[in-house]
């Protein structure tokens, strides 16, 4: 997974830089099919807003946070995008596939 971070009116330092990378390590345990992040820091006055689009390989998954401190909208924006791949990974995965098969051949045994 490639992560591309750039900022708009903020440095992005050393520190600021490993702590997003720490952060979009969780998100590649749930869903390792993610192939790029585009991670945009931005700060307008007092308010710091961190924005990311995931790219996977046929859907896209966008947030934003903001918060008074950058640490902190970053760690509410890794939240909303954990939520949103837990519930994408949830989608695509086929439950009714191998329950239904299983509650039949019960059902047949049970009549018989």
């Amino acid at each position: 997974m490639q992560i591309e971070l750039s900022g708009q009116h903020v440095e992005i330092t050393d520190a600021l830089r490993d702590y997003v990378n720490e952060k979009f390590e969780r998100l590649q345990r749930h869903f390792d099919h993610m192939t790029n992040v585009h991670t945009v820091l931005s700060v307008e006055k007092t308010r710091q807003m961190a924005e990311a689009t995931i790219h996977m390989s046929g859907h896209n998954i966008f947030a934003n946070a903001e918060n008074e401190n950058m640490y902190a909208a970053i760690d509410a924006l890794v939240d909303k995008l954990d939520s949103q791949i837990r519930k994408h990974k949830e989608k695509i995965t086929d439950h009714h596939r191998g329950d239904g098969r299983a509650r039949n051949r019960e059902n047949r045994e049970e009549e018989e």
